[in-house]
């Protein structure tokens, strides 16, 4: 049987590449790549829907989609862009200028003849249905976490064109193992039951044992098991940033598994660091692109497999204000290991089970027995401007961030200083 890690050698093998860990591709490269990837597409007289990601993922993106849409204008007969929020908030006009890079107000200035699309994940009448995948193969791809059956609903805009494109970047995930590829359909498109299954499952394996995981994780089968329901043919162009500049290392087209694999080979080689002892404690620098905990919350996930048993992670972010406006259920049941929901499930099975993940990706790992109660590994502090009443009653250790020394915190040798969390991964040798 072939291993998951050599699966994902061989698909990469099946992906156009350009660049790699060495190195930063110059505009014109890129651009130029783009172009004759697309060209060599049977595309002429079809419907493209590019499937792009929300601010929360760094990449060039006016240069990608520039270079996409000038490969494609005139020779489709319709274009749209489609945002993967996820369950993200949705994106103002005002944010979708200064992430596409166009006058706000005014998309035909730079993308003529494409229309832009939010991903309304909140109307029943944004999905289409596919099809649903039983339970005995969801029993099959979870290695046995899983015994349901999942409806997989997908955003109709991508149904209802010839041909999907994703174009976006790849760095570790906690739920997946590397992100990218097939993700931006699902959950990025997505419909809340696969959402919630595939979140649940990632957390049922829990976040410090997939993120940077090499290969094709159970959730990625999943995703991909979901995605060939897909009745529009898919391509993608994955892409390697380097983080905190918006450059590029690499950038991979194909077939979507081909083009993620091809990518994540890079960024298992760029965004994950090493260190050769455990520390006891971390601050990490949130970016204002993160704007909430729902997604701030990979500034502490990227840090936990380096910190000592007993450890603590700061998460500085002054700028955030809240722990989720989507979705307000998290400040009722508050942040939990894994085994704090699954010993106690028919209380909290109700839920959306995103949100139960989500709980678990910021708590880390723990047990919980009704003895004992909950024992978490690490300590997780907010040094945010959410109120501490919030902080603490969400579970978590509450620090006024005016406090904090990001100077001295930065010069200490026996702390992990992050200057801008969230994308890289760190992990022990």
């Amino acid at each position: 049987m072939t291993s998951p890690l050599a699966a994902t050698a061989d698909l990469a093998r099946q992906a156009a590449l350009i660049g790699g860990p060495d190195g930063v591709l110059a505009e014109h490269e890129v651009t130029a790549f783009v172009r004759e990837q697309l060209a060599g597409q049977d595309l002429d007289g079809r419907s493209v829907c590019v499937v792009i990601p929300d601010a929360t993922r760094s990449c060039p993106l006016p240069l990608l989609l520039s270079a996409v849409h000038g490969a494609l204008v005139g020779r489709v007969t319709r274009l749209t862009a489609l945002i993967a929020l996820g369950t993200h908030a949705p994106m103002s006009e005002a944010q979708l200028a200064r992430h596409l890079g166009f006058p706000a107000g005014d998309l035909a200035a730079r993308y003529p003849g494409m229309a832009l699309l939010n991903h309304e994940w909140a109307d029943p009448a944004t999905f289409a249905s596919l099809g649903v995948i039983p339970a005995s193969r969801v029993t099959e791809l979870s290695d046995g976490r899983l015994r349901e059956s999942v409806d997989v609903r997908l955003n109709r805009a991508v149904v209802e064109h010839d041909v999907a494109l994703v174009v976006g970047p790849v760095f570790p995930h906690e739920v997946v193992g590397f992100s990218g590829g097939n993700k931006y359909f699902f959950p990025g498109v997505a419909g809340q039951e696969i959402i919630d299954l595939s979140h649940w499952l990632g957390a049922l394996i829990t976040s410090a044992d997939i993120i940077g995981t090499r290969g094709i994780t159970p959730v990625r089968a999943l995703i991909d098991e979901a995605a060939a329901l897909i009745p529009a043919e898919r391509l993608a162009l994955c892409v390697v940033a380097e983080s905190g500049s918006g450059a590029l290392h690499a950038a991979a087209f194909g077939e979507p598994r081909a083009a993620w694999a091809a990518a994540a080979g890079v960024s298992a080689e760029t965004h994950v660091r090493y260190l050769d002892a455990p520390v006891r404690r971390v601050v990490s620098v949130v970016p204002d692109k993160y704007d909430d905990m729902w997604t701030a919350a990979k500034g502490f996930y990227k840090v936990e497999p380096v910190v000592a048993d007993g450890g603590e992670v700061v998460i500085y972010a002054p700028h955030i204000t809240e722990i989720s406006a989507m979705h307000p259920e998290i400040n009722e049941i508050g942040y939990h290991c894994r085994d704090y929901f699954v010993a106690q499930w028919d209380r909290f099975s109700h839920l959306h089970w995103g949100v139960l993940a989500h709980s678990t990706h910021l708590r880390g790992a723990g047990t919980y027995d009704s003895v004992h109660g909950e024992q978490c590994r690490l300590r997780v502090t907010l040094a945010t401007g959410i109120p501490e009443e919030i902080v603490r009653g969400a579970n978590l250790d509450y620090l006024d961030p005016a406090e904090v020394d990001l100077a001295a915190a930065a010069a200490d040798p026996g702390m992990l200083f992050v200057p801008e969390a969230g994308e890289v991964l760190f992990r022990l040798r």
